[in-house]
């Protein structure tokens, strides 16, 4: 029986299904890959971003099914060579729509934002849907083996997506900016197309033609790819305000972890959103750099903080030169954040400190790892409608953080204007207050302290120099006003000033407490769609 024709060329045939259904099913999940970290930096990090493109593509997979049947009606096509022709083409096809929707995101951004762009994926996914139905049909013989080769087919389709989400996830992303990446996909994706053609029996002649084109094709798509992706983060970010003549980033940092953006003004974008910018004046205070020196005025002698999230930079300077600091704990996430501030002069020694230590990792499991307690835990968290946010601002989070705080210590971190955050925050702690948009609690009794604001200030230095200087007539009046500041929390609440718990609690009385479970600032506007910066 082995040694049948038939039955080799039935294995054979059987085995390049397989290996057609692996290759179709790794190019299709890397293209998802890449399609959602675009319209997660354009969605700013939306919660259901996911979720649509997901909904998308699946409707994508379902359609192209549904129409390839139609090439899937004559029962005599298994191990017709021929079919592989047509099998081709559709590869071909599907591989030239994935690598357009990238750039129709940067298209559709300046009508219509991201929203627009799904018909794209929609499109691409349809045709990528049919190959897996074409290899089938081509590789099983309508026997009563069927079902059971279909099943191995499709495992191997789905070990194939598996490694290709893999791959091109925590490899090429890691490797690559989003254009090569998108380079490779569609190269691989064109090899398979070579193979199908090179497979596909009549005339060599003929065959030789179609692989010269599929590789001609294959290398001007390689060429194209930085034209047709020039600049797509800034049009992604800038959406209508985009202009093709001074629309662009100083910089670009891509990694496995995200996207990181710096305009030539220093305003630093991760995953498209504001992460701050790189100051760390008091005097010319353009990011609320002042709710980082309040840390002094709020703990008698903070000598060890943790601070999760690193950012800029510019929060971890200030804190690492708080006078009488011992110790500063930085854990982040995006390693791409230590190769942008060690590029940058006014952040760049946080690398060399000695009392610096920078973990990369995720804060809470980073925290559920550790026993380590703390006089002060920062965060100068992202936006509160953010995928993921909940981990950092639900009560869950408040208990992980309090079995770290040292005796008198605090959490400080912001809460970006929700008032769900700001009541699970103060409902959490038995004592807080509100510093701009930041809350401050703990177990202890806390407050902003005047004097003790103006000892810290005095002996405030960065890099050798007065963070304020009284001297001098511009000087002492930033110095005037920080002192008036602790008076903001006797008047009525403003957006900048300080408000009581009290207050507080009384203000957000029909908020919600956030947990783990009920996700509420995730999930309270499906969803959003942001005015360009």
């Amino acid at each position: 029986m082995v040694d049948d024709p038939a039955y080799a060329a039935r294995g054979m045939r059987f085995g390049l299904a397989l290996g057609v259904a692996a290759a179709s099913g790794f190019i299709a999940l890397s293209y998802e890959i890449l399609w959602y970290r675009v319209i997660s930096f354009a969605s700013l990090g939306l919660s259901g971003a996911f979720g649509l493109l997901l909904a998308v593509y699946l409707l994508g997979l379902a359609l192209g099914a549904r129409i390839a049947g139609a090439f899937c009606k004559d029962d005599a096509a298994a191990g017709d060579r021929s079919h592989l022709r047509r099998l081709a083409a559709f590869t071909f096809v599907a591989n030239v729509f994935a690598w357009l929707v990238v750039p129709a995101f940067g298209w559709s951004a300046r009508i219509w934002d991201w929203p627009l762009a799904l018909g794209a994926v929609a499109a691409a996914a349809a045709l990528l849907g049919a190959i897996l139905p074409l290899v089938c049909h081509f590789g099983i013989k309508p026997d009563d083996r069927a079902g059971a080769n279909i099943s191995y087919v499709y495992l191997a389709n789905i070990l194939g997506s598996a490694a290709g989400s893999l791959v091109t996830g925590f490899v090429f992303l890691d490797l690559w900016p989003l254009q090569q990446a998108s380079a490779a996909v569609t190269a691989l994706g064109m090899m398979l197309v070579v193979v199908l053609l090179a497979l596909s029996g009549g005339r060599t002649a003929t065959r030789g033609v179609g692989v010269a084109a599929t590789v001609a094709s294959g290398m001007l798509v390689v060429l194209m790819t930085p034209r047709l992706y020039d600049r797509i983060w800034e049009r992604l970010l800038y959406k209508d305000k985009f202009d093709e003549s001074s629309s662009r980033f100083a910089e670009v940092i891509e990694t496995k972890s995200g996207v990181i953006t710096v305009t030539n003004d220093d305003v630093v974008y991760g995953g498209g959103v504001y992460d701050g910018k790189i100051n760390t004046s008091l005097v010319y205070d353009n990011n609320g750099i002042q709710r980082a020196y309040g840390i002094g005025a709020m703990h008698p002698s903070p000598k060890n903080v943790l601070m999760i999230g690193l950012a800029s930079g510019s929060w971890a300077k200030v804190v690492s030169a708080m006078p009488g600091l011992e110790k500063l704990t930085i854990v982040e996430i995006n390693p791409g954040y230590l190769t942008l501030i060690g590029r940058r002069k006014e952040v760049a020694s946080l690398l060399t400190d000695p009392k610096v230590e920078i973990t990369i990792d995720d804060g809470r499991r980073w925290l559920r790892r550790h026993a380590q307690r703390f006089d002060v835990i920062v965060m100068n968290t992202t936006y509160h409608w953010r995928a993921h946010a909940t981990s950092l601002l639900s009560m869950d989070f408040m208990e992980i953080a309090r079995a770290h705080l040292a005796d008198g210590g605090f959490l400080f971190f912001n809460t970006t204007g929700s008032d769900d955050v700001m009541k699970t925050a103060m409902t959490a702690f038995p004592f807080g207050l509100r510093m701009y948009n930041f809350a401050a609690v703990s177990d202890s009794p806390i407050a902003f302290e005047r004097e003790r604001f103006r000892r810290v200030l005095d002996a405030y230095r960065l890099d050798g120099e007065l963070v304020v200087d009284p001297s001098t007539e511009q000087g002492q009046k930033v110095m005037d006003d920080l002192m008036a500041y602790p008076d903001t929390i006797a008047g009525p609440p403003e957006e900048e000033g300080l408000e009581s718990r009290e207050n507080i609690l009384a203000r957000t009385k029909s908020a919600l407490v956030i947990t783990d479970d009920n996700m509420i600032p995730e999930w309270r506007t499906v969803l959003r769609l942001h005015e360009a910066p």
